[in-house]
């Protein structure tokens, strides 16, 4: 197995990145040019049938909980029987399966099927222990459903032209493979396909001693037509307080201000809009769209192009997160990290394949280490990637623990 390598920081937009190290055979990336003025579709679809335990957003819960019956439960003795070793672990959390990855070196990381949701990653650290990095909630939801937000959370949608609808893998990944040893490294490797395999996606979440990596592939069926594909990734990561948290490396970056990012796994403070919003950005196109916007490519509904301006230029270098934010950043570098002095730790985050950063501090008025403790970090696209018939996109991110 080839050994963890972060891929180089000055990858140009949307080059071909280093290829997963877990694939079983090579995948060709073929990109073809961003999305064009021809009008894209906002991209807005439902989710695949919904797991027992599983993340909803809070405007939609009632609705799907209503809708939706209830699913099959995961087989867990199956997939023990089936992936036994390699130092993962199986054990039904309601009718879903918690898949936990533990290393040698102390650090471990749990998963959830089949929405792949990442609950937990406990690094080693250099006092001798480890430390959870991911802030994640649990409730009750409708229907007694244990729903749970936060964490790593991939957030990928696919749209074809010509009114031909979109898909997106929602939380209907399954278990293709696992690899590795608890020494070296350990991958879980997920799969989705679209309805008539029109698309498939693949995601691998590789333990590593001093990583975790989420690395994406999203390959268009050889028969069907163009599709816009837009993907981000969203990283909840527990602090003490955003007061005594910083983000380090960003000046010099251009910011766009955005409501935050609202998918089945975001945890939003119930008063953030009302606190946050400022009156410079209450009528700001960005503002008012959030990551709907940001994911149909920074165009309103009727597809004309948002040609607002950049709304600034970051002019800290150590950029302190006291106070409710949520922007998405342009022309950054491809790692940058996340320090909170209250808990004596940091995060450093590498992304390749994506070009933008997505950050949101829902401010420091909340609980020290409370339900409101976490920053979210994460890539991001401002525009679709189009890939023809038969093309593939790669992208990645590696939140790497610096503290051993």
């Amino acid at each position: 197995m080839a050994p963890f390598c972060t891929p180089a920081a000055t990858a140009a937009p949307h080059a071909t990145p280093t290829p997963l190290t877990s694939s079983r055979k090579h995948i060709s990336m073929c990109l073809s040019p961003k999305l064009g003025g021809g009008g894209s579709q906002r991209a807005r679809f439902a989710s695949s049938a919904a797991p027992q335990v599983r993340a909803l957003a809070p405007a939609t819960a009632a609705e799907e909980a209503a809708a939706a019956p209830s699913p099959a439960p995961v087989n867990v003795e199956y997939l023990a029987a089936e992936f036994a070793g390699h130092g993962v672990g199986f054990e039904p959390v309601g009718g879903s399966c918690a898949v936990k990855m533990a290393l040698s070196n102390g650090s471990v990381a749990h998963l959830l099927l089949p929405s792949g949701l990442v609950t937990s990653y406990k690094p080693a650290m250099w006092h001798g222990t480890v430390t959870e990095v991911l802030h994640t909630n649990v409730t009750e939801g409708p229907g007694g459903r244990a729903v749970i937000r936060g964490g790593v959370a991939v957030d990928l949608r696919c749209a074809t032209g010509g009114g031909g609808g979109g898909w997106s893998p929602g939380g209907a990944w399954s278990l293709r493979d696992v690899r590795g040893n608890p020494t070296t490294s350990i991958e879980v490797e997920l799969a989705s396909a679209a309805p008539g395999n029109a698309a498939a996606a693949r995601c691998v979440v590789t333990l590593h001693p001093e990583a975790l990596s989420t690395e994406l592939a999203v390959t268009n069926g050889a028969s069907s037509a163009p599709m816009a594909l837009s993907c981000g990734v969203s990283n909840h990561l527990r602090v003490s307080t955003p007061d005594a948290t910083y983000a380090l490396g960003l000046q010099g970056s251009e910011y766009r201000t955005v409501e935050p990012a609202l998918s089945e796994f975001s945890i939003i403070p119930p008063d953030y809009q009302a606190a946050a919003r400022q009156p410079a950005a209450r009528h700001h196109r960005w503002a008012n769209r959030g990551f709907d916007m940001i994911l149909s490519g920074g165009r309103d509904r009727g597809g004309a192009a948002d040609d607002d301006q950049p709304d600034g230029e970051e002019d800290d270098d150590y950029k302190h997160l006291t106070d409710a934010v949520c922007r998405v950043y342009s022309h950054a570098p491809r790692e940058f990290t996340i320090m909170d002095r209250g808990r004596r730790n940091s995060v450093r985050l590498h992304r390749s394949g994506f070009e933008e950063l997505y950050v949101f501090s829902p401010g420091s008025q909340y609980q020290w280490y409370g339900k409101y403790a976490y920053v979210v970090v994460g890539p991001a696209m401002l525009e679709p990637v189009v890939l023809g018939a038969g093309e593939t996109w790669q992208g990645a991110q590696y939140l790497r623990n610096p503290n051993l």
